[in-house]
């Protein structure tokens, strides 16, 4: 990708690709605009269906959980029964279960629900950049900035449309989520013809033999400790002022991901740069847990410039520190680190039940940390192919590794 200018117009850039890409590029922007969506509309939730923050907080832990899960089931699906069915099964389980989320009458019905959107979610981003790539007209630089603008677009919005659309009622971001991918549903079926399956097929075990390796252990056990550091935490604001802080911080999660961090890592290199921005991120949830509720603001959209580094550099030395294929490796690396996502939410409003208001933030922060010092204490085991990296290991096979 180095020296190429994937906005030109020739035909490999990103503004001149075939239907079949803008049509599943526009479905991942509304996936991962799904991850963000009841961000903003947490109190709404939590007083419309008279729940606990704990129980509310479930919401996040039964989505991640299932996606951790998926990570094995993906690989398994897609290799059987192709890219383009394995997407169109995400999008209508989607479809479904979002649909059903805004009819729900109580807490655990939308828990549920949300576990099911989960595993569609989890089916449909796994494929999407693998289907981008092979669909793609000239080489793969365009079609990987196109799925990156897409993450990014999609979790900048997730809480701007939830707060627009949940300001009149909360149940109306998940009606308005189910339309907008069943229109995705339309336009793959109309434009995106099957894709070539591989030649060998994944089974469920090769995501947790690819584990055996330890570099790829050693990535999987930091970016556990620090998908717990990135907490769930309700801002006490409207809905509108709420989307707006998630937007400032999405946007900042995608400048930083797609445009900062591989400059970065250019000039100082992935350890450094990864070990770094996880200590930065210790701080400013330090300073969110005890500052004031201004502060509380400017660290919530702070935190997005780190998640953002952090998400690239992970991504990077997963697909490139073992030699498993690599959509293998991302399974393995994602089914670790997704636990510890489906962990946080629930644990963190226990521990303030249990202490204070601050210790949740202390936690996290400390996590942080801990995944910091295992990237240092195993550097030896990352350090060559963190150098030998190229901007293509975040690329053709980066399924399954979201942006959170």
């Amino acid at each position: 990708m180095q020296g190429e200018d994937p906005f030109d117009q020739g035909a490999g850039s990103i503004l001149r690709q075939p239907k079949a890409v803008w049509a599943t590029a526009g479905a991942s922007v509304v996936a991962f605009m799904g991850i963000g969506l009841v961000d903003p509309i947490l109190p709404s939730i939590a007083k419309g269906l008279e729940a606990t923050p704990s129980q509310v907080s479930l919401l996040f832990t039964s989505y991640f959980l299932i996606t951790a899960v998926a990570m094995l089931v993906t690989g398994f699906v897609s290799s059987r029964i192709g890219g383009r069915k394995t997407l169109l099964a995400g999008l209508a389980l989607v479809v479904v279960f979002a649909a059903l989320s805004g009819t729900s009458s109580s807490v655990g019905e939308l828990v549920g629900f949300r576990a099911g959107w989960g595993l569609g979610n989890a089916l449909f981003v796994s494929t999407a950049l693998a289907v981008i790539v092979g669909a793609a007209a000239g080489g793969s630089s365009a079609a990987i900035l196109l799925y990156e603008s897409a993450l990014g677009l999609g979790m900048a919005c997730g809480p701007l449309v939830g707060a627009l659309l949940g300001d009149a009622s909360w149940r109306y971001p998940f009606f308005g989520t189910a339309a907008l991918m069943a229109i995705g549903f339309i336009c793959i079926t109309a434009f995106l013809k099957e894709q070539p399956r591989p030649a060998r097929k994944t089974s469920l075990l090769d995501p947790i033999k690819a584990l055996g390796h330890g570099g790829l252990a050693s990535v999987a056990t930091s970016a556990f400790f620090y998908n717990y550091s990135f907490l769930k935490f309700v801002l006490n604001m409207t809905p509108y002022k709420s989307g707006a802080v998630f937007f400032a911080w999405g946007l900042l999660l995608a400048v930083f991901s797609v445009l900062v961090a591989p400059r970065l890592q250019e000039r100082f290199g992935s350890l450094k740069v990864l070990g770094a921005s996880l200590v930065l991120l210790a701080v400013d949830l330090l300073v969110l847990g005890y500052g004031d509720h201004t502060t509380a603001i400017v660290c919530t959209i702070v935190s997005g410039a780190f998640i953002g580094m952090n998400n690239t550099v992970y991504t990077e030395l997963a697909l490139g520190v073992s030699d498993a294929p690599r959509p293998v490796a991302s399974a393995g690396y994602n089914f670790v680190r997704w636990f510890a996502a489906a962990a946080a939410p629930y644990l963190a409003p226990k521990i303030e039940e249990w202490s204070d208001i601050h210790i949740p933030f202390v936690v996290a922060a400390v996590t942080a940390v801990a995944g910091a010092v295992v990237v240092w204490v195993r550097r030896a085991a990352l350090t060559h192919e963190a150098e030998e990296l190229e901007p293509r290991h975040a690329t053709e096979d980066s399924v399954a590794v979201f942006a959170d």
